[in-house]
């Protein structure tokens, strides 16, 4: 960046180039001639799992590879201009599509700014591309409220015949009946542009909900683990909302580990305070330091099917419709918030993310 030519006319409010580096939604990081990391900012030490203690004088490569050798000889020659789309890099435990560019410094021979910019994130896609691919289920939506509108007469009739725990089963269907009700009415606005304003909301209390709603349709008995951090903060959402997509991603783990015997879903929160996640809304950074990780140690979604699988009428199941992470990735970016999913390679994990802002004390 150039430097003012005239000290005296500097403005001292003007952010440094060391914040401006740092506001960066992508990764950025400072290579030496000998490709070790000399400067990482944030959005680098989300993206690579490590913070920048961890990753200064390590190799580029190293902490990227094995990756692609075409892209890998490039790195290689000094002072080599590069522009790589979706390179896939492994981050330690998980592997990553990225898109690359290097950029030498012609004032330091060898020295290079490199950026990385992930592919298939819910952020990526803009408000008109989610609102149009939704538009199908929207015109279905209407057509499922009458035969739940019979389920829930049903079970309020059972539930004047039912006693002890029978009577909270036939509850819980009603709950269930109008809590999709209001879902559907939702899904008839998935095409609209505009985003339901969110209020504060415990994210354990939607967690356990939704863990108490899969565990009692779970035939298949799967361990569903807690790992809360209870000392987390209330988050801006839509709690149907939120509600919704968490049975839709432990629901989609349960379903891929129910064949293997020893399956297992971890459900973890936490407070990503260093390494904050930050996504484009509306034209402004919004920082999403609240996170809720669906782990399971399932086979995995198919390789060629992982940059997609957010995409409507995509599934890798037999029966599947396509239409649970669509909408997983609509209500959430709704919400002002992220998603997105990796594969550990080295633990044999599937991890979904949500990030979502945090609650203002004021707010609460």
């Amino acid at each position: 960046m150039a430097q003012p030519s005239d000290l005296s006319n500097f403005d001292p409010a003007r952010p440094a180039s060391a914040e401006q580096i740092a506001g960066l939604l992508f990764a950025l990081l400072l290579v030496d001639p000998s490709l070790q990391i000399a400067e990482v900012n944030q959005a680098a030490e989300t993206m690579l799992g490590r913070g920048a203690k961890r990753l200064l004088g390590q190799n580029f490569l190293e902490v990227i590879g094995p990756i692609d050798p075409r892209v890998e000889h490039r790195l290689s020659t000094a002072d080599a201009a590069l522009v790589a789309r979706e390179v896939l890099i492994s981050t330690g435990e998980t592997e990553k599509r990225v898109n690359l560019t290097v950029s030498p410094l012609v004032s330091h021979a060898g020295w290079r700014v490199i950026t990385l910019s992930e592919v298939g994130h819910d952020e990526t896609g803009n408000d008109e591309e989610i609102a149009s691919s939704m538009g199908a289920p929207s015109i279905l939506a209407h057509e499922i409220k009458n035969p739940l509108a019979a389920i829930r007469g049903a079970a309020q009739l059972a539930a004047r015949k039912l006693s002890g725990a029978d009577i909270k089963l036939a509850n819980m269907i009603t709950d269930e009946v109008d809590r999709i009700v209001r879902l559907i009415d939702r899904m008839q606005q998935l095409g609209a542009r505009s985003a339901e304003t969110g209020e504060p909301c415990n994210p354990h209390e939607a967690i356990r909900s939704a863990i108490a709603t899969v565990r009692a349709a779970n035939k298949a008995k799967v361990e569903i683990i807690e790992e809360f951090d209870p000392s987390l903060p209330h988050v801006i959402a839509n709690r149907d909302a939120l509600e919704q997509v968490l049975i839709n991603l432990i629901s989609n783990a349960r379903d891929a580990v129910s064949s293997t015997g020893q399956g297992q879903v971890t459900v973890r929160t936490r407070f990503v305070s260093g390494l904050a996640f930050s996504a484009i809304r509306f034209g402004r950074a919004v920082r999403l330091p609240i996170e809720i990780t669906i782990s399971d140690n399932g086979p995995g979604v198919d390789r060629a099917m992982r940059d997609h699988i957010f995409e409507p009428f995509v599934s890798s199941k037999k029966s599947g419709q396509g239409l649970g992470l669509a909408l997983v990735r609509k209500l959430v970016h709704d919400m002002n918030g992220s998603v997105n999913h990796e594969r550990d390679v080295k633990r044999g994990l599937t991890r979904f993310r949500v990030h979502l802002p945090m609650a203002s004390n004021k707010s609460r």
